[in-house]
């Protein structure tokens, strides 16, 4: 008797086709992100890889001699280095927590259903497109002691000795931390408005129902809907702040004195003024690993609070 002997099932054949297709579909995938990655990784990656380099050497004649952990061991000793970081710090703390709030409060206030809040959108984060070169003039002249309408308005309502302003050592680095924050308050609105926007609006309704105030709503709906936009924006803002340079280049340069000189600042001052790039990338290297530690305490904070 013939013995039926059936023929096995194509699986192979199956699983080749299955193989083929994954690997069409994550070469398609790397064809859509190597444009970028490739420009990541030649106009960031191979710079800062470079930054280590150049930061062990010092340069003469555009001849890079090793000289070790030189440069670092003179950062330790630069008291302007310190007071570069002093007023850096300044600066951040005065401009997150005030930016924070100002933009979160405009995203409440337009997120709401109002005639014209197109207008007042686009107006709100307009200055964040505007030339820093024309903010700064302006400001400038908004800020002059004796001619500036601020200071105007000040003897206007009584009081006689108004502040210098950016001419003045004790109130330049608040001048600057307002003008840093009316410039960047549009974009983070722009942030928490597409947050606000994702909080479902059956939440906000149960609540009502159960007599909550707008306090209450805003205190157990509004802020934990915004968590994850939140962490994002205090990061991103953490890190710009950090690294401020255009702001304080063509609003104070620095001054009075060193009274607004920021880290960012005494790089450029170091790499190109002082033709100096082995100790500007000693002080690079230090912002970046300050920067990287506060973002790691920020995704510590975050992530405690998350659980």
């Amino acid at each position: 008797m013939a013995t039926m002997v059936e023929a096995p099932p194509p699986t192979t054949r199956v699983g080749r086709g299955q193989r083929s297709l994954t690997w069409r579909n994550t070469l398609h995938g790397w064809s859509f992100i190597a444009p970028n990655f490739i420009g990541f990784a030649l106009i960031t990656m191979v710079p800062i890889g470079y930054l280590f380099y150049v930061a062990f050497t010092k340069w003469s004649f555009g001849r890079a001699r090793w000289v070790g952990f030189d440069n670092f061991e003179r950062l330790f000793n630069d008291q302007r280095f310190y007071t570069a970081l002093r007023n850096t710090v300044y600066y951040v703390v005065g401009h997150v927590p005030l930016t924070f709030v100002v933009a979160l409060g405009l995203a409440i206030l337009l997120n709401r259903r109002l005639r014209g809040v197109a207008f007042f959108r686009t107006a709100a984060f307009f200055p964040y497109i505007t030339s820093i070169v024309a903010l700064a003039y302006v400001w400038n002249a908004l800020f002059s002691p004796d001619f500036g309408p601020i200071n105007a308005f000040l003897r206007f309502i009584g009081i006689d000795n108004p502040p210098g302003w950016t001419t003045d050592p004790n109130w330049s680095m608040p001048a600057v931390i307002l003008v840093g924050t009316w410039r960047d308050m549009g974009y983070y609105m722009l942030l928490f408005l597409a947050g606000l926007q994702t909080i479902p609006s059956q939440l906000y309704e149960a609540a009502t129902v159960d007599g909550a105030s707008a306090w209450q709503r805003f205190w157990h709906v509004t802020l934990p809907g915004l968590r994850h936009t939140t962490f994002f924006v205090l990061v991103i803002m953490t890190i710009n702040s950090f690294k401020v340079f255009d702001l304080i280049l063509v609003l104070t340069d620095g001054g009075p004195g060193i009274s607004t000189l920021v880290l960012s600042h005494y790089i450029y001052m170091k790499g190109f003024e002082e033709n100096d790039p082995g100790y500007a990338g000693a002080v690079s290297i230090a912002l970046f690993f300050i920067v990287l530690s506060v973002t790691l305490i920020q995704y510590y904070v975050n992530k405690r609070g998350s659980q």
